[in-house]
């Protein structure tokens, strides 16, 4: 098995690229060991030292070195390709059990907003931000206020250079394709 890693604009995350499916359908966070509870695979990357979050997207997975960590990314990677490979000869599941949150459901001229925030998510800003080993989901969007909001996943969590991608590029795709969008915040 050969798993490819690459940079991301965070330097505290790095892309994993097993060669095969991660999740099906979707992705999934976790931000610690117990929320990696659901995953053997999250686990046994949770009980490597130095690892602080870790995402997960339909054909790679993004780890976070902790900042507080003193090792550097050539000693945290050894054990964090051990880890995926173990896992893949395994023939585990990748979860334990699957949970749906349930959605907010939006109607009328909101609804309508909505799904064209929605789609310009899904259609031109997640595929971006997955090439960097993050995502980015739809929250919720005030009416009153014009104000979108966000979560930041993955790499693009805490990354640096994320401000900018929102401000610069999911905030002026918005404003010019939904008027109504008047601002964005990140949630976290």
């Amino acid at each position: 098995m050969f798993i490819q890693t690459e940079a991301t604009p965070n330097p505290d995350v790095i892309k994993f690229i097993p060669g095969k499916s991660v999740l099906e359908t979707g992705t999934r966070e976790f931000r610690s060991e117990q929320d990696a509870e659901a995953s053997p695979l999250a686990q046994s990357l949770f009980a490597i030292d130095g690892v602080s979050a870790l995402f997960f997207g339909s054909d790679f997975l993004t780890v976070r070195r902790s900042p507080e960590s003193s090792l550097i990314w050539a000693q945290l990677k050894p054990p964090i390709l051990t880890a995926i490979m173990d896992f893949y000869t395994s023939g585990q599941p990748i979860l334990r059990e699957e949970t749906h949150k349930e959605e907010t459901v939006y109607e009328g001229e909101l609804g309508q907003i909505v799904a064209e925030i929605k789609d310009l998510l899904e259609t031109r800003v997640r595929p971006a931000v997955a090439q960097d080993g993050g995502d980015i989901e739809f929250d919720s969007f005030d009416l009153d206020s014009g104000t979108l909001y966000l979560h930041m996943r993955g790499a693009c969590a805490g990354c640096p250079s994320s401000s900018a991608t929102l401000r610069q590029g999911v905030e002026s795709l918005m404003k010019h394709y939904v008027p109504e969008v008047k601002a964005i915040e990140a949630v976290l």
